[in-house]
């Protein structure tokens, strides 16, 4: 898929074989955060397309419903903000979760230790991963990129302060790879067919 082709930072590219020759147990990489985000969402199964500007998320937005044949599909989003940003898009949206197998988020942060999506309340409310659609597309930005759980969450709690919000969670077993099928820590989650649009926004 050539239009997957593109990685962060502008052009950057991890080597092949930096990406091929990394085992599950080797140490964590000394490389800047966009580049293990890059190779941890990559080896947990994720499709990413890296975009410099709105431009590019619509190009990329059309692309992936043409990929997939979601043309006359609805698309699930519980952030009105989302539904607003892209409504010029000729998508068309719900809040209902039956009517959808695609569900149309943000974020809060993206995790670069582990390749994992950090979302919360504030993008799927109450609900479990479990009961959300098996494809999502990912709408996030460059400046939500932080190295560890640990800095996402006292981003969070700096910023929301006295009303942080609930049912904090990442997503992180997407499809499974050769990588990734025997991880236990994977049993009993539901594989998600992951799309990421990352807006750089630095």
């Amino acid at each position: 898929m050539g239009v997957f082709d593109k990685l962060f930072g502008g052009g950057k590219k991890v080597s092949k074989e930096t990406l091929e020759t990394r085992g599950a147990h080797m140490p964590d990489l000394k490389i800047p955060v966009d580049e293990k985000f890059t190779i941890y969402f990559k080896k947990n199964g994720g499709k990413f397309i890296y975009c410099e500007d709105d431009a590019e998320v619509s190009q990329a937005l059309k692309n992936i419903i043409s990929e997939n044949d979601w043309q006359n599909h609805l698309f699930y989003t519980l952030d009105n903000r989302l539904a607003s940003r892209f409504s010029s898009e000729n998508i068309a949206f719900t809040r209902k979760r039956q009517e959808s197998e695609i569900f149309f988020t943000t974020c809060e942060h993206l995790v670069a230790h582990n390749g994992s999506i950090l979302v919360c309340s504030n993008q799927i409310k109450e609900k479990k991963l479990s009961e959300l659609p098996s494809n999502l597309i990912v709408y996030a930005t460059t400046s939500q990129l932080v190295d560890s759980i640990s800095e996402a969450l006292k981003t969070i709690k700096d910023k929301y302060k006295k009303n942080i919000p609930n049912n904090i969670t990442t997503l992180k077993h997407f499809e499974p790879t050769p990588e990734n099928k025997n991880d236990f820590l994977s049993y009993g989650s539901t594989s998600k067919n992951v799309y990421l649009l990352l807006l750089e926004d630095y």
